[in-house]
């Protein structure tokens, strides 16, 4: 890795990690601790691979620094649910990640749920308050959507959950609609 490479992911991360300090709900409003596992769960925290892929593509179409920071912010939102869901009991039980408690071990089981549940709307919202054209923010919107549905990441969860101590039968389909999701073809990048 060369080191302007090493300097410009550094920089990104500490902008989606600005970006979450500044727009994640402040920890001091109601419901506290809700908003302390959110900010927990989000800041501080990662590789933030996702959110230097929105930074690369936007860099490519010389995209709004602006509206680049709230996209990967709802990136690494959505990411950042998925993880505290898949680390709870009923998933894969994980007490650390990166090195510190896992949400549902720092904040009890039913706040890391709900932090969860909490991020993935608050994703949305940092894709409508961009200042994009409409069209652009509804196009992201599905996008995420998309990726985050039972057509992406809730359905390889539920993949997961439903091989765990089972193996796989020849006659299965090695096709799911999940791994199909990668060969999705669309219009453009709406930022």
């Amino acid at each position: 890795m060369t080191v302007a490479f090493k300097d410009w992911v550094k920089a990104c991360q500490q902008r989606v990690e600005k970006a979450a300090e500044n727009n994640l709900p402040q920890e001091a409003l109601i419901p506290q601790k809700l908003h302390s596992a959110m900010r927990y769960s989000v800041i501080g925290g990662g590789k933030r691979v996702r959110p230097l892929l929105v930074y690369a593509v936007g860099q490519i179409y010389d995209a709004d620094p602006e509206n680049l920071d709230l996209t990967a912010l709802a990136v690494e939102c959505v990411h950042s649910y998925s993880l505290i869901h898949d680390d709870l009991p009923c998933m894969d039980n994980d007490i650390l990640r990166h090195g510190k408690p896992t949400t549902h071990t720092a904040f009890g089981e039913a706040v890391a749920m709900l932090a969860g549940d909490a991020l993935q709307p608050e994703a949305f919202l940092f894709l409508v308050r961009t200042k994009l054209p409409a069209e652009q923010r509804i196009k992201l919107v599905e996008l995420l959507a998309y990726a985050s549905s039972t057509r992406g990441m809730c359905g390889g969860q539920a993949i997961d959950l439903s091989v765990v101590g089972n193996q796989q039968d020849d006659d299965e389909p090695e096709e799911t609609p999940v791994s199909r999701r990668s060969r999705r073809n669309d219009d453009d990048i709406p930022f």
